[in-house]
């Protein structure tokens, strides 16, 4: 489904005020996290953040979004105050397993060309 553009620019917003919000909280963890795509549903009700894995074990991956999912209200404030919105949407995190999947595509793409 296509994305209008109110929905491309609240996650754009949402985007630069979620990691704002991150760097203020006093959890280390969260504070050196990278968000790297918001998406925002239709209706403003839910938007789901998705932050770099690159450097976290899968341990620490579930000890992050344990937290995540704790500061969530603390962050849907930051953003509601900061962005003069009458409702915020419910933020859900996940990690952002894009890169992993452009690199296969780019091994498949390498392999398909050796066998040529």
């Amino acid at each position: 489904m296509k994305k209008g553009l109110k929905e491309k620019r609240a996650a754009s917003l949402l985007r630069e005020l979620v990691s704002e919000a991150l760097g203020t909280l006093n959890d280390e963890r969260l504070r050196g996290l990278t968000v790297t795509d918001v998406d925002v549903k239709r209706g403003m009700y839910d938007a789901e953040v998705y932050i770099d894995k690159s450097i976290y074990s899968p341990e620490e991956q579930k000890e992050i979004l344990k937290h995540l999912k704790r500061a969530a209200p603390v962050l849907q404030n930051y953003c509601l105050e900061s962005s003069g919105w009458f409702k915020c949407p419910k933020l859900h995190f996940k990690f952002d397993d894009s890169l992993e999947r452009q690199q296969k595509i780019e091994e498949l793409f390498e392999k398909i060309k050796d066998k040529k």
